[in-house]
């Protein structure tokens, strides 16, 4: 499949890790222009050099950035302009959390949130969107979350910010529609960086990717159809085709690349030994006992349980 990226210039936000990492490998591949936005740009310079190793003839250049100063991100689009030209595809990918209970997290911790993954999107869309009109040409894919879709436990704000950044995609996606632009969203699960993997120390994965121990992940990846967790070259995936000529007829949508987390109910991450008849069996009266022909033991409320009587899940 030809995806026509040659040569096109690609600007990506956090492209230093993770996942934004392994779309800037991606694009590398397709022997893209690269333009990484990087708060560290230390870090960036390694995923540079990691794309030029490849021999594509890809081309990179690294651009100090803070996503969430107006000021700044103008710079950096201009700077990318400056040495690839006009910008082919936005990838908003950087985002930023603490794993917390919205009544545990301190103020300075929501703003942060919404400063990175809602405003960070925000002024980059903003900043790009003048030359893509005026070309009448351009992509823009943002990198959202499950927990935009249908919110995350211990994650409130966070769910709140990228469910800020789909309804952003969509509204303007119909407002430059008529100028021939694409705006799609892609909804990763949760995908941990191994621990070879260089990271930069403002990256949350700092303090978070120790939390992850073998059997935390063995209990989240319950969570998954696949009882696996995804990889960050999954996700990489999605977001080049979304940016392609083989996708110029997709607007306005978001991708879940997940496993099919939003299809799993929470009796299913209870017990990953249950199917769907069992699940389908399961009634919950309303003090949250759950009776089946079977005389099925009380069930234990994890994330809540909505008990109202003969609710079937």
């Amino acid at each position: 499949m030809e995806l026509g990226l040659n040569g096109k210039h690609v600007i990506v936000t956090g492209g230093g890790t993770n996942i934004g990492r392994a779309i800037v490998h991606a694009f590398g591949a397709e022997g893209s222009k690269i333009s990484i936005a990087e708060l560290v740009p230390e870090q960036g310079d390694k995923v540079a050099a990691e794309v030029v190793a490849m021999n594509t003839g890809a081309v990179v250049n690294v651009i100090p950035t803070d996503v969430t100063d107006t000021a700044k991100v103008a710079t950096m689009i201009e700077a990318a302009i400056d040495r690839f030209g006009p910008v082919d595809v936005l990838v908003n990918n950087v985002g930023w959390t603490v794993d917390r209970l919205f009544m545990e997290k301190p103020r300075s911790e929501w703003e942060r949130e919404v400063q990175v993954n809602l405003w960070g999107a925000i002024n980059c869309i903003h900043g790009v969107l003048p030359g893509m009109i005026e070309r009448e040409a351009g992509a823009i894919i943002c990198i959202s979350s499950d927990a935009g879709r249908m919110g995350e436990y211990r994650e409130a704000v966070y769910s709140a910010c990228k469910a800020g950044v789909i309804a952003l995609s969509k509204s303007v996606a119909r407002e430059t529609g008529r100028y021939g632009l694409r705006l799609n969203v892609v909804c990763p699960g949760l995908v941990v960086p191994p621990e070879e993997e260089d990271i930069s120390g403002e990256s949350m994965w700092t303090e978070m990717r120790s939390i992850f121990t073998e059997e935390v992940k063995e209990k989240v990846e319950r969570n998954y159809l696949f009882r696996r967790m995804g990889k960050a070259s999954e996700v990489a995936n999605a977001v080049v085709f979304l940016s392609s000529d083989a996708a110029s007829f997709i607007t306005g949508q978001t991708l879940s690349v997940s496993g099919g987390y939003t299809m799993m109910c929470w009796l299913e991450k209870c017990d990953p030994d249950l199917d769907c008849a069992d699940i389908c069996a399961l009634v919950l009266d309303f003090d949250g006992t759950a009776i089946d022909g079977n005389g099925v033991a009380e069930l234990v409320a994890i994330g809540g349980v909505v008990g109202s009587a003969q609710t079937v899940i």
